[in-house]
């Protein structure tokens, strides 16, 4: 834009401009022309961007809808309001005489994953609520109502798990070798307090998403930027899950690797198991 506008006859003529000077060489930073030049640019870049997110935004939207997709038995499990019916003959629900606050209330579902079987024409949907803040899985009288739900706007022949688990449970047995000129004995901060090892833990099992693949490698690389630690030797890490025929935990099994948790997610039930060396 600048470039056409020192060409510009006109503008020469007005500005008295000099031929084979650029407009940085005519115009101070602080000038009215520059200050002109950089909003319009600006917001021509933001329109840009704008139109960009919604594009993809609609187009996330139509992949989703596309029915009998995996995706959108995700997007209807997001989509479920419990305490509300759906209309005839449809898989919407009826939201006549509801409140925005109340259609967003009964939105008890924020998290979903959706899965083909090994079995042919199943598919398993991994759910969880949030419990202040925090993923859990929905009581048992709202799960029974989704159940209804899927078995409603299903499509014929595909058969639908519900998995509504408490999260798995993630074991880490961690040998920090510190500088104990950051870092004290019991995995201090010794400047800002806290357990930064610990923090850096949780702040990484937040980042994971919902049934997202957790890796020994990945946890490494995030205890390798925490400030003090030299050297994370994960020992060993495992992780147990909610037996559906018991009700319980399993026995502990061992992550070589990776591992995506049954339920969608973990939890780490303490940090025992982290010790600090020099």
């Amino acid at each position: 834009m600048t470039t056409s506008f020192v060409n510009n006859i006109h503008i020469k003529n007005m500005y008295g401009l000099t031929d084979g000077k650029t407009f940085e060489e005519e115009f101070s930073l602080v000038s009215f022309e520059n200050i002109l030049f950089d909003l319009v640019s600006y917001a021509i870049y933001l329109a840009l961007q704008l139109f960009d997110f919604h594009k993809k935004e609609v187009d996330t939207i139509i992949q989703d809808q596309k029915k009998g997709r995996l995706s959108w038995y995700r997007w209807m499990a997001l989509q479920f309001q419990h305490g509300f019916d759906l209309l005839p003959d449809s898989d919407n629900f009826d939201n006549s005489s509801a409140t925005i606050e109340q259609i967003e209330a009964s939105k008890i579902i924020k998290y979903a994953a959706v899965s083909d079987s090994d079995i042919t024409g199943k598919i398993i949907i991994k759910i969880a609520g949030e419990t202040d803040g925090v993923l859990s899985p929905i009581s048992n009288n709202q799960k029974d109502a989704v159940e209804a739900y899927f078995e409603e706007i299903k499509f014929a022949g595909t058969d639908i798990t519900i998995i509504n688990y408490l999260p798995d449970r993630l074991y880490l047995t961690i040998q920090i070798f510190r500088d104990p000129l950051v870092i004290d004995a019991n995995g201090n901060s010794i400047l800002n307090g806290g357990k930064p090892v610990e923090e850096a833990i949780q702040e990484f099992m937040k980042e994971l998403p919902f049934n997202g693949e957790y890796s020994n490698a990945a946890l490494i690389d995030k205890l390798q930027k925490v400030e003090g630690v030299k050297i994370p030797h994960l020992i060993v890490a495992q992780s147990s899950w909610i037996d559906p025929t018991s009700g319980d935990y399993g026995a502990p099994t061992n992550i070589d690797v990776k591992r995506v948790p049954e339920s969608g997610y973990f939890e780490i039930p303490n940090f025992d198991n982290i010790s600090y060396v020099v």
